[in-house]
């Protein structure tokens, strides 16, 4: 428990792996749906402190993320930042 200058109690409210919460769910690199939750807008994986996954599957899903990158089911990139930097050149 954490308290603020005046004495207040802070509750914090610590996120949980949504993989472990419901193991229906899996993480699958032919599921670009479930896999563009956890990307980005400019493409970049979101880490595990602000997506809140534990450790074995935040691994898992950088790797399927990856892996649906290069079979072209996910973009690397959003094309919009490609044509800015391409225009600054």
């Amino acid at each position: 428990m954490a308290f603020d200058n005046k004495n207040r109690r802070i509750f914090i409210k610590h996120k949980l792996c949504r993989f472990c919460a419901d193991p229906n769910l899996k993480i699958d690199y032919k599921e670009p749906n479930t896999l563009g939750v956890f990307t980005s807008e400019r493409g970049k994986i979101i880490p595990r402190r602000i997506s809140g996954n534990c450790a074995r599957h935040q691994r898992q899903l950088a790797l399927a993320i990856k892996r649906a990158r290069n079979i072209a089911l996910l973009p690397f990139t959003t094309a919009k930042i490609k044509m800015k930097e391409h225009r600054e050149f």
